[in-house]
């Protein structure tokens, strides 16, 4: 049985038993009027339930945090940290709201899950680990306010890697193990797994991720999400728990393309309190992103494959199958393909293309926040409060110098010479070739079982995208035969965000491969 939440309704007497007697005559004669499904809806199918007065915003909220009662713990799954009590009064007031203007906020009660690194001034923000445990920031991060005033509910805080060390697992010494709800014995990958875990298996009806080299696209492509790594620039960074700053991207994780349109139309644009976005001025389209989405989206598109990051010896063959397969639908819905394209050296040319700035990033943030209980990543290390797989990189992060002082620099794309060196490289190559894209699988592997650090894992979000800053999304491909979701990704132009989505949207709507897990059903 489905989930169904309809208002009440609220006749006088002769009111239903007219209604009663009409519904006799009617049955059989009409169409039953719709319902509301709460599994896999869209932010297009809340507004359409509140509008008609099917829910309520507070039996919406109220039903996302039975699901989570039921599922999160229980399972096994494990991906929240913390539910937020102030939930269900933020719907009420946004019932209030709804009634008393009927005009619907663009994101008008979306329950949403927030990764742990985003401050919430309502809920502890913690970066998954145990030695901020209870510490609440003074005020929100820039995207978390936007999408308040948007309308989302801030519906509970999701488990991440701690600190965002790990783009393999989501593991924390706050919350623990977070699980794959598509096999409870495999990873959502990391770090933003446990937001991926939660939307997938409809704790929440979207997420907010960040993505240092994999964090949003990788997670997504492992769950059956949509995910989008925006322009480097193009949102704001301001109150988020930082890895790296100088590749560091916050953004959407959900179900479909439109509601990732939505939620990128909420958060971006210039904010004062994050620099880097001073290039986003003029570069936001004016009708907004969801505009930009159209079924034939991909119709005379030009489209490079890039072969040489998923063609390599470990790579699994169904999910290469799968990207084969992907191939087809984007030539039968009008792209046109361009294949044999090479980046040379890129797996090569990775360790010298990554360099640490988290003790100096980390410490600038812990130094806005009033209170936390730990001043550095120094102290922090000192208490011995984090998870013992991060100690390595903890140590590594103490040891180097910081990044102005690094040889070479650690800067900027402008300012970094090998960053600037492979965006050129990449824009030549589609330059060359009159490219709008590039497209390759997310990962070339399957999710790994929890525990394995060893087989092989296919990572491929890493290998542009955070150095060029350059904008990417990876959108469901299809399962293999284990019923293992897989992802195709694409890498778009700077400040091309709105031409990926529209990609995206357009494969999407032909091939619907998105499906939730077994076991995450709907409640009775």
């Amino acid at each position: 049985m489905k989930t169904i939440l309809r208002l009440p309704l609220r006749r006088g007497l002769f009111g239903g038993l007219l209604a009663g007697l009409l519904s006799g005559l009617l049955a059989g004669c009409q169409p039953s009027a719709p319902s509301f499904t709460l599994e896999e809806a869209t932010v297009a199918d809340i507004h359409r339930a509140l509008t008609a007065g099917e829910i309520t915003c507070a039996e919406l909220v109220d039903a996302y945090l039975a699901r989570i009662t039921a599922y999160d713990q229980p399972s096994g799954l494990n991906a929240l940290t913390t539910t937020n009590p102030g939930a269900p009064v933020r719907a009420a007031e946004l019932d209030a709201e709804l009634a008393a203007t009927g005009v619907l906020r663009p994101l008008h009660c979306v329950p949403l899950i927030v990764k742990d690194n985003y401050d919430t001034a309502d809920l502890q923000t913690a970066a998954g680990s145990l030695a901020l445990a209870g510490s609440t920031p003074p005020d929100d991060a820039t995207q978390v306010r936007r999408l308040r005033e948007a309308g989302v509910v801030v519906i509970a805080k999701s488990n991440m890697a701690e600190w965002a060390f790990s783009p393999y697992q989501t593991v924390s010494s706050l919350a623990g193990t977070t699980a794959n709800p598509y096999d409870l014995g495999r990873v959502p990958a990391g770090s933003s797994g446990g937001t991926a875990a939660a939307v997938a298996a409809n704790l929440g009806a979207a997420g907010l991720g960040t993505d240092t080299g994999n964090s949003i696209r990788g997670p997504a492509s492992h769950t059956a999400l949509v995910g989008h790594r925006s322009t480097l620039g193009l949102t704001s960074r301001d109150g988020i728990v930082p890895l790296y700053l100088n590749r560091d991207v916050g953004g959407p994780m959900t179900r479909t393309v439109e509601d990732a349109a939505r939620i990128l139309e909420a958060i971006a644009g210039p904010d004062p309190a994050d620099p880097v976005t001073a290039a986003s001025e003029g570069k936001v389209p004016a009708d907004g992103y969801v505009a930009a989405l159209s079924r034939d989206g991909l119709r005379g598109a030009r489209i490079g494959v890039l072969r040489t990051v998923s063609d390599t010896d470990t790579a699994d063959g169904e999910i290469l199958a799968l990207f084969e397969t992907a191939l087809e639908n984007l030539a039968a819905l009008g792209t046109e393909l361009v294949d044999g394209l090479e980046l040379p050296g890129l797996h090569e040319r990775q360790d010298e293309l990554w360099c640490n700035t988290f003790r100096h990033d980390l410490d600038a943030y812990l130094a806005t926040r009033d209170g936390v209980p730990y001043a550095t990543l120094e102290e922090i290390f000192a208490t011995g409060r984090y998870a013992p797989y991060i100690e390595g990189r903890i140590r590594r992060s103490l040891e180097t110098p910081p990044p102005a002082e690094q040889e070479p620099p650690c800067l900027g794309i402008e300012d970094d010479p090998r960053r600037a060196e492979l965006l050129a490289e990449v824009l030549v190559l589609m330059d060359d070739h009159d490219l709008d894209a590039l497209a390759y699988p997310s990962w070339s592997n399957p999710p790994r079982e929890i525990g394995d650090l060893e087989s092989p894992d296919g990572n491929n979000s890493p290998l542009i995208a955070p150095h060029t800053g350059q904008p990417a999304i990876t959108v469901p491909m299809g399962f293999t035969s284990a019923g293992l979701p897989a992802g195709l990704q694409l890498l778009g132009r700077p400040w091309g965000d709105a031409d990926l989505l529209r990609f995206a949207y357009a494969y999407e709507q032909a091939t619907h491969h998105r499906r939730p897990p077994e076991g995450f059903g709907p409640l009775p």
